[in-house]
C-alpha cells in the first residue's frame, strides 16, 4: 500500500545529513514548556445587555494587546460543522501522497493548494514537518461539484467569515475607529481556508511541525484538535497552548498590528512535532485584497503606508533569500 505521508526524510536528506556532519545539537527542540490557558472570552455576552457587551469587547481588545491570542466560546460556529470539518479533512489527508501531490482526489483542489515541507529550507530549523491544503474561499465552490468535503468547507468558511468580521469591527471600535474598512476590503475573494496535518515525526527533536512565524493577515481563526503542539511567545518565553475542543483560537496578524499602530500584537508562534500522534487543525485567514492600503488608523504611525501586495512580496523575497520571514520590521518608518 502506498504511503500517505510526504517523504520528508528522503527529500530533505541533505539537511539531516548536514546537521549530523556539523554535529549540531539535535535536542534543542523541546515539548517541555509550560502549558497555559489562553484568555477565554464567551461571545454570548455580546447579546446580554450593554454593560456585559461592553465588558466583553474590552476583554477582546485587552487580550489582543497583552497576548495577541485569545480563545472564544459560543462563537456561532456549530460543533457539528467543526466535527464534520475535522472528519472530512482526515479523509482527504489519508489519501496516498501521490494522489495528494498530483491532485488525483475526489475533490479537485485549485492548482498549488497542496503544500508540504518547506521548499526554501536551508536548515532543519526551517523545515515544516507538516502538510496542508491552502484554498481561497472563492475556489471552494469550484472543487468538482458538491462533495461532502466542499459543502463542509463552505459551511465552515461562511460562519467563520462572519465571526472574523465581527471581531475585527469590535477591535476597530475599541480604538475609536468605526468604519466599513473590513466589510469593504476583507471579502470571500480575498480570504483563505487552510487544512493542516502534522504527521508523527521520528525526528521530533530536530524539526518543527511549523517553524516560528507571525501571520500576515488581519486575524487568524483556528480550530485545533486535542493533541496540542501550538506554542507562542508570552513575556519573552515560549508557552504551550492547552487544547480546548469547545473553543476557537483567535490571533492577531501583522496587518492588524500595523493598522492599530502596535496597539494589537502579532505574536510569534510555532507548532512542535509529535513523535507518536498526528495532529489536525483548520485555520481561516482574514485577509484584504492585494490592492488594499494598510496605514495606521491613528496619528504618528510607526509604519510607512503599504499595500498588502507589497507586504506579501517582501515576505516572499525574504523567505527566498534568507529562509525566513522578516515581516513588519521591513516597514518601520
Amino acid at each position: 500500500m502506498e504511503e500517505s505521508d510526504p517523504p520528508f526524510e528522503e527529500v530533505y536528506k541533505n539537511l539531516f545529513d548536514n546537521q549530523e556532519k556539523l554535529n549540531i545539537n539535535t535536542t534543542e527542540i523541546s515539548n517541555d514548556v509550560e502549558e497555559w490557558d489562553l484568555p477565554m472570552i464567551d461571545l454570548s455576552r455580546l447579546n446580554q445587555g450593554e454593560r456585559e457587551s461592553d465588558d466583553c469587547k474590552r476583554e477582546i481588545a485587552e487580550a489582543s494587546q497583552k497576548w495577541g491570542f485569545f480563545q472564544v466560546i459560543n462563537h456561532g460556529v456549530s460543533y457539528d460543522i467543526i466535527e464534520k470539518m475535522r472528519c472530512e479533512q482526515i479523509k482527504v489527508f489519508k489519501k496516498t501522497f501521490y494522489d495528494k501531490a498530483n491532485n488525483r482526489l475526489d475533490v479537485k483542489f485549485p492548482a498549488g493548494s497542496y503544500r508540504w515541507g518547506t521548499p526554501s529550507a536551508t536548515s532543519l530549523k526551517q523545515l515544516a514537518w507538516s502538510e496542508a491544503f491552502h484554498v481561497p474561499l472563492t475556489d471552494i465552490s469550484n472543487m468538482g461539484g458538491l462533495t461532502s468535503l466542499s459543502i463542509t468547507m463552505d459551511q465552515f468558511a461562511t460562519t467563520v467569515s462572519d465571526l472574523a468580521e465581527t471581531l475585527a469591527e469590535i477591535l476597530a471600535e475599541q480604538l475609536g475607529h468605526k468604519s466599513d474598512f473590513f466589510k469593504d476590503n476583507c471579502l470571500p475573494s480575498t480570504c483563505y481556508l487552510r487544512m493542516n496535518r502534522y504527521p508523527p515525526c521520528p525526528k521530533f527533536s530536530q524539526v518543527f511541525g511549523l517553524m516560528q512565524h507571525t501571520d500576515s493577515d488581519f486575524l487568524t481563526i483556528l480550530h485545533q484538535d486535542q493533541v496540542g503542539g501550538l506554542q507562542l511567545v508570552k513575556d519573552g518565553k515560549w508557552i504551550s497552548v492547552k487544547p480546548n475542543n469547545d473553543a476557537l483560537i483567535i490571533n492577531i496578524g501583522d496587518l492588524f498590528q500595523a493598522w492599530s499602530n502596535d496597539v494589537y500584537k502579532s505574536v510569534e508562534h510555532r507548532v512542535v512535532a509529535n513523535k507518536h500522534t498526528e495532529r489536525f487543525s483548520t485555520a481561516y485567514f482574514f485577509c484584504p485584497s492585494y490592492d488594499t492600503m494598510i496605514q495606521s488608523c491613528v496619528e504618528n504611525s510607526v509604519y510607512k503606508r503599504f499595500s498588502f501586495r507589497e507586504f506579501r512580496q517582501q515576505v516572499q523575497d525574504d523567505v527566498k533569500k534568507l529562509g525566513y520571514k522578516v515581516g513588519l520590521p521591513r516597514f518601520i518608518l
